[in-house]
């Protein structure tokens, strides 16, 4: 009896009705990406071939990503022909390589992981964005899995699995729990070169908090971004012979290198309104959308006092604003945990502000998730 009388004790404490609700609109949207996907491959059968639904999903980066998660660093040459592979942090393509084992279809591997991955996010988040007010995590959550760039949360990219460990990551440091968050911090560090930023916010939300003691001790343990960051640098050394193998990487397969912020408007701005393909187009007037909103939320950040945050977003802005042009900066915010959190508040306290997210949001997902699964750029 004693024992049963606990159980339900024991439950409440892990299985929360906030995760609940937090879960909820991630496994609803699942469906909605599903159909959307589907209808979309059907509608085109008549127009030109379609692999199925699985090779659907293998665009773009995310093929990129499967070829380092079959062939590694070191053989993806030699099967695939592709190369600057080494711009791509080896932490997806490892839990991809682990989940083969068990799943046949590498293409399916890579959408499992983004679905788990993508679950534990969205309680995360719930979880962080409640420390706002009651109610505030399903809010935001909604946006999240809303979002217009949705899509890559589903698809085998790496953003669902970084924010799996980034999200519960940074709830950690919320609650002044330094050692889990360095941990988390270092595996999301292995999964996107966003841990850096990460690894940043933490420092500065360790020297901005006041609880407790053993602070040095804690502070050291924050240095797990950075760690894991360096380890991969190193490895790839350790292949090419090169320290700076990733950012050269980036250049000679993307054209990304440092560039002064007017220049790069520049060119952004030309390739959104030059004659092109209009998925390039619209893509191009998204990322400068984007920028302005990252400025706008940094400064926001920056006015609450939110430095941590302001730190992590303002950084990412700066290093994606300062490239040759902009390119997956739309696809980053959904990276941007306060933007999700602060418009769930803002929706909240103005009704007009959540109806019109709504209006807009959920078709833009759709047809990104068409868009992407035809092959054409979304971002």
């Amino acid at each position: 009896m004693v024992a049963r009388a606990g159980l339900p004790d024991r439950v409440r404490d892990h299985v929360k009705s906030r995760d609940v609700s937090g879960l909820a609109p991630w496994w609803l949207t699942r469906v909605t990406v599903a159909v959307a996907a589907l209808a979309g491959l059907w509608m085109v059968q008549a127009h030109r071939s379609v692999t199925g639904y699985l090779h659907a999903w293998d665009q773009w980066d995310a093929r990129l990503l499967r070829e380092v998660a079959q062939f590694g660093y070191r053989g993806y040459r030699t099967h695939t022909g592709d190369t600057h592979l080494e711009a791509f942090f080896p932490g997806q393509p490892a839990v991809v390589h682990a989940v083969h084992f068990v799943v046949p279809s590498w293409i399916a591997a890579g959408l499992l992981v983004s679905l788990v991955a993508g679950a534990f996010a969205c309680v995360a988040l719930s979880r962080l964005a409640d420390l706002e007010g009651a109610g505030t995590g399903r809010l935001a959550v909604v946006a999240l899995v809303l979002s217009p760039y949705a899509v890559f949360l589903a698809a085998g990219y790496s953003e669902a699995l970084f924010l799996a460990f980034a999200l519960p990551c940074w709830l950690a440091a919320r609650r002044g729990r330094w050692l889990a968050a360095g941990g988390l911090g270092a595996l999301a560090a292995t999964v996107r070169i966003t841990g850096v930023f990460l690894g940043a916010a933490l420092i500065v939300q360790w020297l901005v908090d006041n609880r407790g003691r053993g602070r040095a001790r804690d502070g050291l343990a924050l240095l797990g971004p950075w760690a894991a960051t360096a380890g991969y640098f190193g490895y790839l050394h350790g292949v090419t012979g090169d320290w700076l193998a990733w950012t050269h990487a980036e250049r000679d397969g993307w054209g990304r290198q440092l560039t002064a912020p007017w220049t790069a408007f520049r060119t952004t701005w030309h390739a959104a309104f030059a004659a092109q393909p209009s998925d390039y187009a619209w893509s191009f007037r998204a990322e400068i959308l984007a920028v302005l909103i990252g400025v706008v939320l940094t400064v926001t950040l920056i006015w609450m006092r939110r430095w941590g945050e302001s730190v992590y977003v303002g950084g990412q802005v700066v290093a994606l604003a300062t490239s040759a042009y902009y390119l997956s900066v739309a696809r980053a915010t959904l990276l941007w945990w306060p933007l999700w959190v602060l418009l769930a508040r803002a929706a909240q306290r103005w009704r007009p502000v959540g109806l019109a997210y709504l209006a807009a949001a959920p078709a833009l997902m759709i047809v990104a998730v068409v868009a992407f699964t035809q092959g054409h750029w979304v971002g």
